[in-house]
């Protein structure tokens, strides 16, 4: 033995280790991020503790420590696509705090009744008027349909609504019901425009109050009503950004609820974000702060809930649609900002600036999804007729 004492080997080791910023400047220099360089998708660093908390904990140490200030990133968008395309999320190695809430997500029915109250509070509560600000007249909060005609969010969001009227084969007089209806866009547009009578269900109260306002007079009825509580039977089904609170536990139980309030030959339409890879958690930050709860299913994982239950008859993606609509959405919240300033204040701020960039950055690294499924309950003679 050379006769140092433990502290003195441990302070050589610790010596010889690379420092938590270099470790860090190497990862992001696989993605040609830099830190504390010049341009708009560079990490402007403020206090170095930024590293410990990152490698403490990856996703909520990078958003937590953003909300705090304690780094910035003009264009996050882009820091985020470049992160995600170099795959730096698959090769961290789980923490121990993400393996806890990997645990929970095995053992945990998280999107249960009971639990999935608390997004409704945590998100869709914060005051119509702020997310008014941010939308479309129409208050679509899912990805939008640039179909190269669409020269602005409010034609899209139109273009959205009509797409999946026109996938429904919707006829007047016909019934609809709508599982997770926001507040009311799709049930407004497709009663106005193709003569409908739709029955939709949320949990949102403040969602479902500022829905009935603007349906006063359509054949729409609203049922503030959890959506694994739906009755009755209707021509089509309908549920658009509702999958993304299911939970891979639940996504069996889902389909066959809307495949019993399908009559004979009824048609099915899922609008939903997905993943790559199937997973049975979610990332923390988002679950802590945005969505508690949420969950993005996989190919695999809605193709085995749908095995021998549906006739799967089209199944569209358009993912980079959405990286478009969330960076209008934060180019409508930064225009309203000084407006709701006061109320929401500093931290939140960069909360919501952190989730709409880090979103979009997701989607144009095709790290995440959006898809359309067309699924019909008895198969359509003669095929579906494709709508896009």
């Amino acid at each position: 033995m050379s006769g140092e004492t433990i502290p003195a080997l441990l302070k050589r080791r610790e010596e010889r280790m690379p420092k938590l910023p270099d470790l860090i400047a190497t990862l992001f220099d696989q993605a040609d991020i830099r830190i504390n360089g010049t341009r708009p998708w560079d990490m402007q660093c403020h206090d170095e503790a930024v590293f410990g908390r990152i490698c403490d904990d990856v996703s909520m140490g990078l958003g937590e420590s953003y909300m705090e200030g304690m780094w910035d990133c003009e264009a996050l968008d882009q820091f985020f696509d470049r992160a995600l395309t170099a795959n730096h999320d698959r090769k961290i190695r789980p923490t121990p705090a993400m393996l806890v809430e990997a645990a929970k997500a095995r053992l945990l029915n998280r999107q249960s009744k009971h639990r999935s109250q608390k997004v409704a509070k945590v998100h869709y509560d914060i005051g119509n008027a702020f997310y008014e600000a941010m939308l479309d007249p129409y208050m679509q909060y899912t990805c939008a349909y640039w179909n190269g005609t669409a020269e602005n969010l409010a034609a899209a969001q139109e273009a959205k609504l009509d797409l999946i009227c026109r996938k429904l084969a919707l006829a007047p007089g016909e019934k609809v019901l709508e599982l997770g209806c926001g507040w009311g866009g799709f049930a407004r547009y497709a009663a106005e425009h193709y003569g409908v009578q739709v029955t939709a269900c949320n949990i949102s109260t403040a969602q479902i109050e500022w829905a009935r306002a603007r349906c006063n007079g359509l054949p729409v009825e609203f049922r503030l009503q959890d959506y694994r509580d739906a009755t009755g039977v209707f021509d089509k089904v309908v549920a658009i950004g509702l999958c993304e609170h299911v939970g891979y536990k639940n996504y069996r139980s889902f389909l066959e609820l809307a495949y019993r309030c399908l009559k004979p030959g009824g048609i099915f339409l899922l609008h939903t974000i997905g993943r790559n890879r199937s997973v049975t958690h979610t990332d923390p930050w988002i679950d802590r702060y945005i969505f508690p709860g949420g969950m993005l299913p996989s190919v695999a994982q809605l193709g085995q809930a749908m095995d021998d239950l549906f006739v799967l008859e089209d199944w569209q993606g358009f993912g980079a649609d959405y990286d478009r609509t969330l960076m209008a959405w934060h180019a409508n919240f930064e225009q309203a900002w000084p407006r709701f300033s006061g109320e929401y204040g500093n931290r939140f701020y960069r909360m919501w600036r952190y989730y709409l960039l880090s979103c979009a950055g997701a989607f144009r690294s095709r790290q995440t999804q959006l898809w359309q499924l067309v699924l019909s309950k008895d198969g359509i003679r003669g095929g579906w007729k494709r709508a896009r």
